[in-house]
C-alpha cells in the first residue's frame, strides 16, 4: 500500500450505505423499514441494498453477497413480508414492519456478525 492510500474498514463502507438509504425518498423504499432495520444493532452492522422497494442484508461487502438473511419486503395494501432468498422460504408476513424486523433477527444465520470484507466465498 503507498503511504497516501487509506484502507478502508468493512464497517465504514457498511455505515456509508446505511447513510444513502436512510436518506433515500419514500418513493425507493418505505422509509419506516429501513428506519427500522437500523434501529437493530445486528441488522446495523449488516451491508444493506435496496431493490425494488425491498430491503436486503448480506454479510459480506463484495459479490456475490449472501442471500442467507431475511429480505423485507412491503405488501400491497398492509403490512410486510420477510423472506430468505437463498431456499424461498417465506419467513412471515406480519403487520406492522417493527414485527418484520424481529423476524429477520431471529432467522438470522448461525454466526452472523458483521458484514466482512469479501464474497459469500470468504465466508
Amino acid at each position: 500500500m503507498r503511504s497516501n492510500e487509506v484502507l478502508v474498514q468493512p464497517a465504514e463502507i457498511v455505515a456509508a450505505d446505511w447513510k444513502t438509504i436512510l436518506d433515500f425518498e419514500d418513493d425507493l423504499i418505505h422509509s419506516a423499514m429501513p428506519r427500522a432495520a437500523y434501529a437493530h444493532p445486528r441488522l446495523r452492522e449488516l451491508f444493506p441494498t435496496v431493490s425494488h422497494g425491498a430491503l436486503y442484508f448480506s454479510r459480506c461487502i463484495h459479490y456475490p453477497r449472501t442471500k442467507d438473511v431475511g429480505t423485507l419486503l412491503r405488501r400491497a395494501g398492509d403490512g410486510f413480508m420477510v423472506h430468505r432468498q437463498s431456499d424461498g422460504t417465506i419467513l412471515g408476513e406480519p403487520d406492522t414492519v417493527e414485527e418484520a424486523v424481529a423476524l429477520i433477527v431471529a432467522n438470522l444465520p448461525e454466526g452472523c456478525g458483521p458484514a466482512i470484507d469479501g464474497s459469500v466465498h470468504d465466508l
